[in-house]
């Protein structure tokens, strides 16, 4: 199907509440997504992109290693997990799928290319194709399936560098920009500081799309004046590296803090960037480690520490629950967002 033959499956001025998000198992009423973690990984592997057959781990190893945290997910409450590994780095939605089938939480996957860490997870093609034919292939996806399945994304997700975007870069953003027009399919871009994320809505705005449909990745790694910035224009700004270990937990109640003074609460998602990579970069590898951000147990802190935390700061159930509930219904439903 042609660019000009898709259109999107839900109108511009339709309440969220009558939109559907796009899960692995197919569309889900934004009405039953839950509670939803809006950063997580699932399987990584990052060897480089085109070098060896994926995946390189057994599926069913990694099935019985994931499926009881997966469990553990729905026990605390959690019904959707939005996974955040893009194509050429370890995407996996077969696997997905079985996990979303197995433990009853609802996944969503991606399409799109990461262009961080020098480019090594971009296919060869990326370089020489332009926008329009990059946003072709993702298209496919979305309209036929990914890697011969039924299954469809339900967002682009993209990779960049810090600071001004370089051209390469820049083309991947408006490839994601016509795909979201003719698709509605939100844009989250991992982006290295807020100069990065402010010219990603400099290319955004100049290809007509709307702030609304932008998420800032890793926001928390630029904390500040920008984070406020962001937000008010309208894009989503996602502090999503919780963890208990390696990071200051208490940051992050700082910086939603900080939002919340500034009325920015209702553009705001949090997680934990956690999941599990391939061991090593040998062709032979076939088990799986947890990497995340130290987190003890994987999707749990959050959860465990960052909500309580928040209610002792002052925070209302009510403005936790558009943490967890109403902020990710109203970033992942679909439908198409202009300026």
């Amino acid at each position: 199907m042609g660019l000009s033959q898709v259109r999107p499956l839900f109108a511009a001025d339709e309440p969220a509440r009558d939109r559907s998000i796009m899960t692995v198992l197919g569309p889900v009423p934004v009405a039953d997504i839950g509670i939803v973690l809006p950063h997580e990984h699932v399987t990584t592997d990052f060897i480089g992109a085109e070098k060896f057959p994926q995946p390189r781990y057994k599926r069913d190893e990694a099935f019985a290693t994931i499926l009881p945290h997966f469990k553990s997910l729905k026990k605390r409450g959690v019904t959707t997990l939005i996974e955040c590994t893009p194509n050429h780095i370890g995407r996996d939605v077969i696997l997905l799928k079985r996990l979303s089938e197995a433990s009853g939480v609802h996944v969503v996957t991606n399409t799109g290319y990461y262009g961080a860490v020098g480019n090594k997870f971009m296919p060869k093609h990326a370089s020489d194709e332009s926008a329009e034919q990059l946003a072709a292939r993702w298209l496919k996806e979305w309209n036929d399936g990914i890697d011969g399945t039924e299954i469809k994304p339900g967002f682009i997700k993209l990779g960049v560098e810090s600071g001004k975007l370089p051209p390469l870069h820049e083309k991947l953003v408006r490839a994601a920009a016509i795909v979201h027009k003719e698709s509605g399919l939100t844009i989250c871009i991992h982006t290295g500081n807020g100069e990065a994320a402010l010219d990603e809505l400099r290319i955004l705005t100049d290809e007509g799309i709307a702030p609304e449909a932008f998420v800032w990745v890793h926001a928390q790694n630029d904390a500040g004046p920008v984070q406020i910035e962001v937000a008010k224009r309208g894009g989503w700004v996602s502090l999503d590296g919780y963890s208990l270990a390696t990071r200051n937990p208490e940051r992050y109640v700082n910086m939603l803090i900080a939002l919340k003074e500034a009325n920015c609460l209702n553009r705001v998602l949090i997680s934990h960037d956690d999941g599990w990579a391939v061991e090593g970069d040998e062709a032979k590898s076939t088990g799986l480690k947890l990497f995340g951000n130290g987190n003890p147990e994987p999707y749990a802190s959050i959860s465990e520490r960052l909500l309580p935390d928040l209610k002792l700061a002052g925070f209302t159930a009510q403005e936790i629950n558009q943490h967890t509930r109403q902020n990710p219904a109203e970033t992942f439903a679909i439908r198409v967002r202009t300026a």
